[in-house]
């Protein structure tokens, strides 16, 4: 089994790449394969609402970009780890950027992510590190996936690189969030041949406005 896991921090190596290193040796402690893709060092557009992934149903956006390989390694992928710092109570543009084209293009192509496992960890200095685990998940519940849960909201607290480090809670959070995913990853894999999974339905959309 394999997760990947997308930093959405400036900063490479900085205390949101701490927090996904957390959780991902908690995995790796499992047997499941952890790949980290940085993707805040990209530039990457926004999705434009041309709904050209819907004409095409290709599993790819429009934006030739890095966003199509790795909507593909999300495909590949058992499980997914999305990463944030908090910019202004919301997550990097990087990470609103890919995540909005990446689902978008899920839901253009019969839901390519459902039923994978999703978990969403947050850095904070201080203030706005739930509202960034809430925007995260929005994505995962969208996508039909399931989402594993730790002991508390999965924020880690640190300024400078490291500094997370000096968070135990925070350590402990993603610790025991790494070892619930790789408890359900597994649970799922097993149960594939054992139960039957409930089939997709056509999305129902009820405009307000007539």
């Amino acid at each position: 089994m394999k997760v990947v896991a997308f930093n959405g921090s400036p900063r490479k190596e900085g205390n949101t790449y701490e927090a996904i290193k957390l959780v991902a040796e908690e995995l790796q402690r499992e047997g499941i394969e952890v790949e980290i893709v940085h993707i805040a060092n990209k530039e990457i557009k926004g999705c434009t609402a041309c709904n050209s992934c819907f004409k095409s149903c290709n599993e790819a956006c429009i934006i030739n970009d890095e966003v199509n390989q790795w909507i593909q390694k999300i495909k590949e992928a058992d499980g997914i780890i999305l990463g944030s710092p908090v910019h202004f109570s919301e997550m990097s543009a990087n990470m609103k950027a890919f995540l909005d084209r990446a689902f978008y293009v899920n839901s253009a192509n019969k839901s390519l992510f459902r039923h994978k496992v999703g978990a969403s960890v947050v850095a904070v200095r201080r203030a706005g590190g739930v509202p960034v685990f809430n925007q995260l998940n929005n994505y995962l519940h969208y996508a039909e996936m399931f989402i594993p849960n730790s002991n508390y909201w999965n924020v880690i607290f640190g300024l400078n690189p490291g500094q997370a480090l000096q968070d135990e809670e925070g350590m402990q959070i993603m610790r025991v969030l790494g070892k619930n995913m790789a408890y359900l990853m597994k649970l799922i894999e097993f149960g594939k041949d054992k139960i039957q999974a409930p089939e997709l339905e056509k999305k129902v959309y009820t405009n307000l406005v007539k």
